[in-house]
Formats: structure tokens, sequence, C-alpha cells
């Protein structure tokens, strides 16, 4: 299967602020009360990072976010938590190598991704509280400069230009 195939087939779009495509296939139908503003209680998407749009720039969102790899290639993630641990996780099917299958990134962390190599990597992200725009935020140069200067050299490839 080729990438274009699969962004047809999946009614992908391009992400309009992480790089890569991108479908919502689900929001609950239950929602809460968040600071007197209704919430769903979660929502997915399919996500597709392809060799002509392989990054997923660094961001963070306030909410917990579970990442299921399906097919393709496996793409890495660059994870920083609030206090500036860094860490390099690989989702992909490659368990026996240490590749993981499934990855949370708890809500407050930053991330980025990479396609590893290939023309595509598909996966499925499940947020909950549900992925809202207003509680995203898509790091600049300067932000991770003044967060974590120490980190520039690894990050700085992944922060949207």
């Amino acid at each position: 299967m080729l990438k274009i195939d699969i962004i047809k087939l999946l009614s992908l779009k391009p992400h309009p602020t992480e790089g890569g495509y991108f479908r919502r296939t689900y929001e609950s139908d239950i929602n809460f009360d968040n600071n007197n503003s209704q919430r769903k209680i979660l929502t997915s998407i399919y996500y597709l990072l392809t060799n002509d749009s392989p990054i997923g720039y660094l961001h963070k969102n306030k909410s917990d976010i579970i990442h299921y790899h399906h097919i393709g290639s496996p793409i890495k993630y660059l994870i920083v938590s609030p206090n500036g641990i860094f860490n390099e996780k690989i989702l992909g099917s490659d368990i026996a190598s240490g590749q993981l299958p499934q990855l949370v990134v708890k809500g407050g962390d930053w991330k980025a991704a990479e396609l590893c190599s290939g023309e595509f990597g598909l996966i499925s992200e499940a947020v909950a509280p549900g992925f809202e725009y207003d509680d995203n935020e898509i790091a600049t140069r300067k932000m991770i400069r003044i967060l974590y200067p120490y980190l520039m050299s690894q990050l700085g490839d992944y922060i949207k230009s």
C-alpha cells in the first residue's frame, strides 16, 4: 500500500499545526464540565507521517494521549517532561528490538515525532479528556531556549519555523 492510498482511503487531511496528515475518527457522546465549559471525555484520530511530511512538530497538550502503531515504518518520539527530563521512544511493531506498539504521552509533556524510514507510518491517538485546539501549544525557538536551553541541539529540528 502507498501513502497516497492511505490518505485517500482514510480521508486524511494535512494537519493544520503539527505536520503530517490526520482525521478525527471518534468523539464521545459523553461530556463533562471543565471550568464551566463542556468537554468530550475522549477523542481519537488517525495520524500519518510520510516521507514528504515526516515530522510532527514539537508541541504539548493538556490531556494525556495514547499513541497506537498500525502499519508502516516506526516513528520516533522525543518527549520532554515539564521539569526538563528528555526521553526518546520508538513507536512501531518490532517489539523484539525495543519498539513499542503503544506509547503514552502525559498531558503537559512536550512531544515531537519523526518517521524513522520508509514512505509512511500510520498511528492512532486516543486523547482523554478529548482534544481541543485551545489545549494545544506549538513550541517556538524562543520558548524552548528559555525553558530547556540544554535541549536545543536535540529539539531544534522539530520546532516549526
